[in-house]
């Protein structure tokens, strides 16, 4: 028996720009991924692409597991950002692993209303499993709601992170591109003021 959770988490942030707009903070994922994935998780795989350790998760105090996702993020000229997921493996445990399938999709945008810029995004996970055989006995929507919960868990820390991470990694960045003594703005990137 297979079942199938789902969950969204949508994202409103307010910034306070800097000299330089976050759109250009925006367009480099790497740094992105760093702000808002544990460094010591992730891992760069070239190009857009990263594997990504989530935290374990626990089922029903039953089964423990790490999944582990290639994702591919993406950024364009305007400092969007989409995430999606490539693949997952569950490590340690061939069972899951099997019959576990995770697909991840983000976006975040910078966004200008009323003379205030607003990061405004949105996550989805699916994720599909076949119940273990000694969860059989269990009934479906017990099964389902703790299967949501695990999936809401994870893009409320994803989500916890952007919102701890990102704005401070974003200044950070700013007051160094500025301070600097090679800012990349002035490395053919455009002029932070238009």
């Amino acid at each position: 028996m297979k079942i199938r959770c789902a969950a969204s988490e949508p994202v409103t942030l307010h910034v306070e720009e800097e000299i330089i707009p976050i759109h250009h903070y925006l367009r480099q994922p790497q740094r992105l991924v760093n702000a808002i994935a544990n460094p010591k998780l992730m891992e760069v795989l070239g190009g857009d692409r990263y594997r990504l350790k989530l935290n374990p998760l626990n089922l029903l105090n039953l089964y423990h597991f790490q999944p582990t996702v290639i994702l591919e993020v993406k950024a364009d000229s305007y400092g969007m950002i989409s995430i999606r997921s490539l693949g997952c493996e569950i490590r340690g445990i061939d069972y899951i692993n099997d019959r576990f399938s995770l697909e991840l999709k983000g976006r975040l945008i910078p966004v200008r209303r009323k003379g205030q810029t607003y990061l405004e995004g949105r996550a989805d996970v699916v994720v599909t499993v076949d119940v273990p055989p000694m969860l059989l006995l269990a009934p479906v929507p017990v099964l389902e709601t703790a299967g949501v919960g695990l999936v809401q868990g994870v893009l409320g820390r994803i989500k916890g992170r952007i919102l701890s991470h990102l704005l401070a990694d974003y200044h950070h960045w700013a007051h160094q591109e500025t301070t600097g003594s090679n800012p990349l703005w002035l490395n053919g990137a455009e002029n932070p003021a238009s």
